[in-house]
């Protein structure tokens, strides 16, 4: 009994001791890293107004919201464009600081979701640390991301493996470019903050899933990406990323393969479609095999070799170039092997993808709103015309349609009595005979009433009609008065001022 019970002492005083001793220790080097490291850490407060697309001539209520950013070098802090975009003030706090600091954007790239922050005051920056970038992980591979989400006001650090690198959709622009998924939990106001492997920056956290469509997966924009952005803004603006154009299909059935003239042994992807004015157009042809891009060989599924093991989706290369540079593509036509140079320019869709940071355009005439079909108005949900959502995912700008002109909705004034609701959110293809390609030429098409009368010619003949006819006589004082009474300061938005009829 007394040996059980020395035993039981001494193995108190033993544990005793080494709590001491933990005590009296210096701090741990992973502890001291994490330390240094959170002296790159800030926490970001935007107040924002965004754009109102149903009244383009208006902004929405004022919103607040918070992210996270680091600095890096050069007294400059690195957080995502959706921390900030539409944004009329910005402060941010250090971690460990009570005091907010005034913030103002120098760069924002929303095709990436990256933007760059300076704080004017040099007191902000006493105590930081830069951070440093790693290279891209590999999967399974541990990090950690530091942030400021939602639930509290301090620093959290949430840890994961690296589960998947692909291409996939940048919910802020809809753009699909490489990213990186993880385990690790990304909630609501982890947006911007760093995400390390060891000491090393790899990636941004930027995104995440809802938990009912799926838990643990969140997602950050990779140093890849992130050192393009950098490279941009070197050069005093940021010019986005550049644009392929063309619309490709895999050719995995050895029939089709052997239809256009594949050889044993050959893979590519077949060109469908070519957009007007895009960095394919006038280079490459409908029916053209995509043989290599930018020196990759392109397989039969659309994908390239990335690294040892790992496949990627083929315009993978475009994320790392910079518009006026030109790449080399290989395609077969009609049997014949071509090398090709390409001159990448700025992307160019039909309707273009969610715009930031700016006012949308629009055109009143006789109270009849008229609106570019775009992702921000009226957007892409389950309520979406399928016409429309058609338009989104499948078609392509041509010489004659630049744009997908919409007559958004209707003013009501006795000129445009008996034209209601099922006129919302309709096509027009023709104004006063005068074929629509974008908005200057709706405009201009309005200089030319036909016998009296404006006749605007729509697309949606079983809902709504076949054309809306206005009397041209009336048109000037009954658009004066619409204007007046729904408190529109202009017909216009800016960015047609010089189409004036």
């Amino acid at each position: 009994m007394r040996l059980v019970r020395s035993l039981s002492r001494l193995r108190a005083a033993h544990a005793a001791a080494l709590a001491l001793a933990a005590l009296l220790m210096p701090c741990r080097p992973a502890a001291a890293a994490a330390d240094l490291l959170q002296k790159s850490l800030v926490k970001i407060y935007t107040t924002a107004q965004e754009q109102n697309y149903y009244e383009p001539w208006r902004v929405n209520a004022q919103q607040q919201w918070s992210g996270s950013g680091c600095v890096i070098a050069g007294n400059r802090i690195l957080t995502n464009a959706h921390v900030v975009s539409d944004a009329i003030f910005i402060e941010v706090r250090k971690e460990g600081d009570s005091q907010k600091y005034v913030a103002r954007r120098e760069y924002v790239a929303h095709d990436c979701d990256l933007a760059l922050l300076k704080v004017d005051d040099p007191a902000f920056f006493r105590g930081t640390r830069p951070v440093t970038f790693g290279g891209l992980p590999f999967k399974r591979d541990k990090v950690a991301v530091y942030g400021f989400p939602v639930g509290g006001d301090e620093l959290s650090v949430t840890e994961g493996v690296v589960s998947r690198i692909e291409l996939s959709v940048y919910a802020h622009s809809w753009k699909e470019l490489l990213n990186v998924q993880t385990d690790a939990a990304i909630n609501p106001g982890n947006s911007g903050g760093p995400v390390f492997q060891g000491d090393k920056v790899v990636g941004v956290a930027f995104q995440g899933y809802n938990a009912v469509v799926a838990q643990n997966t969140g997602f950050f924009v990779p140093v890849p990406i992130i050192r393009r952005f950098l490279d941009e803004t070197r050069k005093g603006a940021y010019r986005e990323i550049p644009g392929f154009g063309a619309s490709v299909e895999g050719l995995e059935n050895p029939a089709l393969r052997a239809f256009y003239g594949m050889k044993h042994g050959q893979s590519g992807a077949l060109v469908t479609r070519v957009s007007y004015g895009s960095s394919a157009w006038g280079l490459l042809q409908p029916g053209d095999v995509l043989l290599s891009f930018d020196g990759f060989a392109v397989a039969n599924d659309r994908t390239i070799g990335f690294r040892k093991g790992e496949r990627i989706g083929f315009a993978y290369p475009l994320g790392l170039h910079h518009i006026g540079e030109s790449i080399k593509v290989t395609v077969l036509r009609k049997r014949r092997t071509l090398a090709l140079a390409m001159p990448l320019k700025e992307p160019v869709t039909l309707v273009p993808l969610p715009a930031h940071d700016r006012k949308p355009t629009y055109f009143i005439f006789d109270g009849l709103v008229f609106t570019p079909f775009n992702m921000n108005y009226p957007g892409v949900t389950d309520s979406t015309p399928p016409e429309l959502k058609a338009l989104c995912f499948h078609d392509v700008p041509t010489r004659e349609r630049r744009q997908v002109v919409l007559l958004n909705h209707i003013l009501s004034h006795v000129i445009n009595k008996g034209y209601g609701p099922s006129f919302n959110d309709v096509i027009v293809t023709a104004v006063n005979g005068h074929p629509i390609g974008d908005m200057k030429e709706l405009v201009a098409a309005f200089k030319d009433p036909k016998d009296g009368r404006h006749v605007i010619e729509i697309d949606k003949a079983k809902e709504a009609g076949t054309r809306i006819v206005l009397d041209a006589a009336q048109s000037g004082q009954a658009s004066a008065e619409i204007l007046r009474e729904y408190g529109v300061p202009a017909d216009r938005s800016p960015d047609l001022a010089e189409a004036a009829p």
